[in-house]
């Protein structure tokens, strides 16, 4: 079936134009076809704007184990609705997705589940180092060098040294200096309020591990993407990236400060913790100089009734993957950037980092993962309305400008205009490819171009 999106405004790798798109077979099939090119289906779209699809390469669908408070069913659904069509999940599940026959387990688990396309990463253990050096259909090694949920810290030096030497896959790591981490719960007595935890997992235990990853991946020379970016300290190291780092910041660090725990308490509970203000000035100013490269949410659900235990029972994370799209959509109408930015760091820039098969663009032979959105609508984020399993968000009653109305997976319509349209069992939902990343890209020093957002020569 060809369909043609007809009139919409396309974000473009050339920039803004109105102009039609027709797709096939999941496929862009040209842009700006010509007149009277054969369609089955024309979709009328003057006065709204075409995107590539968003990828979100960070987050936590809970899916095995943890199937209470999020499944791959409920976390796609709640991508499809919020112009989310690739997402790449980490390893702390239950059981852990840490060797190569879990990373199969897990999925096979998607392809029955899944509304969008998928990919895994491996998680780095004390003594799997067999395992990631033989991974394949994975984009990468997530290590948790700090702990955060579940039990995979990996901050043993030797370790380390061995995972940045001897792996080829590129590495994540969630940094979180331990020591200092633990130093600052003594001296609080273990902390009681909320705000505490700001104070437990503060910018020092932030910088000094970051200081620490970083240096492997210069020795090492190798890939390393730095992920929930939470200070302005830690961007102020990425100014001297060397070709060899990239780093993302979450919607929790670009929006929520301390201030806000006195409104929302454990709902903005994040490890790496919100810091202030000036660190969130710090983290925009970061994303339009081109030190972080990727907006990713770091979607990581649990119930109300875990979130509302007293700290420091309360668990860390929040959901974000339906309403990140429509906050970055409102950040445009309120000049904090602009729409092909929004579009560099939650489409073009995740393909290009993580070396991502014909994702991320509007051009033609690109899979067809778009999203319809409609600039000038108004709504409310509602718990009542969300698709996320745990059934809540801390934006609850904030009216932003700019929605998905339309999303597609592979020319497929999963969401149209408030009505989730699930795919059939056979749809054609695809698991992570590789592009051209190999030993002959790793580690050279010019490789990487800030301003285009990525790896290009393997992309173009």
């Amino acid at each position: 079936m060809r369909t043609l999106i007809s009139g919409a405004t396309c974000v473009l790798p050339s920039g803004l134009a109105r102009t039609d798109v027709l797709i096939e077979d999941g496929r862009i099939l040209g842009v700006d076809p010509p007149a009277g090119a054969r369609v089955d289906e024309t979709i009328r779209a003057e006065g709204l704007h075409l995107l590539p699809g968003v990828i979100d390469p960070h987050v936590h669908f809970r899916d095995p184990g943890l199937t209470h408070k999020e499944d791959f069913r409920t976390a796609t659904r709640a991508c499809a609705k919020g112009g989310v069509t690739t997402f790449l999940e980490m390893p702390n599940t239950q059981p852990e997705t840490i060797t190569r026959d879990r990373l199969a387990e897990k999925l096979a688990l998607a392809s029955e589940k899944c509304l969008v396309n998928y990919g895994f990463y491996i998680g780095a253990s004390l003594h799997n180092l067999d395992e990631l050096k033989q991974a394949t259909r994975t984009p990468g090694i997530k290590i948790f060098v700090g702990s955060s949920t579940g039990d995979m810290l990996v901050d043993d030096q030797a370790t380390l040294e061995r995972i940045f030497a001897e792996t080829t896959l590129p590495i994540t790591a969630h940094c979180e200096d331990e020591t200092t981490v633990r130093a600052n719960r003594d001296a609080i007595g273990g902390g009681s309020t909320h705000a505490d935890h700001s104070r437990i997992r503060d910018e020092r235990a932030a910088v000094i591990c970051v200081q620490r990853v970083f240096d492997l991946a210069y020795r090492h020379r190798h890939r390393f993407h730095l992920v929930h970016v939470s200070t302005a300290a830690e961007t102020e190291l990425l100014r001297d990236h060397r070709g060899l780092i990239t780093g993302e910041a979450c919607p929790h660090h670009l929006f929520f400060n301390v201030d806000d725990y006195e409104r929302l308490g454990s709902l903005v509970q994040m490890n790496p913790s919100i810091k202030t203000a000036a660190d969130n000035a710090g983290l925009w100013q970061a994303l339009h100089d081109g030190r972080l490269q990727v907006v990713a949410t770091d979607h990581a659900p649990h119930t109300l009734e875990e979130k509302r235990q007293p700290y420091p029972k309360s668990p860390s994370g929040l959901p974000a993957v339906e309403n990140s799209l429509a906050l970055m959509l409102d950040s445009v109408q309120r000049g904090l950037c602009s729409l092909e930015q929004v579009v560099s760091w939650m489409c073009d820039a995740p393909a290009r980092v993580w070396d991502i098969v014909n994702k991320g663009r509007i051009t033609a032979g690109h899979d067809a993962d778009l999203v319809l959105v409609d600039l000038n609508r108004r709504q409310t984020i509602r718990n009542a309305e969300q698709q996320t399993k745990c059934g809540w968000s801390p934006w609850d009653g904030t009216t932003l400008t700019g929605w998905p109305v339309r999303t597609w997976v592979l020319g497929q319509t999963v969401f149209c205009d408030e009505d989730l349209q699930p795919s059939a069992p056979d749809s054609p939902v695809r698991p992570f490819q590789r592009g051209h990343y190999d030993e002959t890209v790793r580690g050279t020093e010019a490789q990487f171009d800030h301003t285009r957002g990525g790896y290009w020569q393997t992309m173009d």
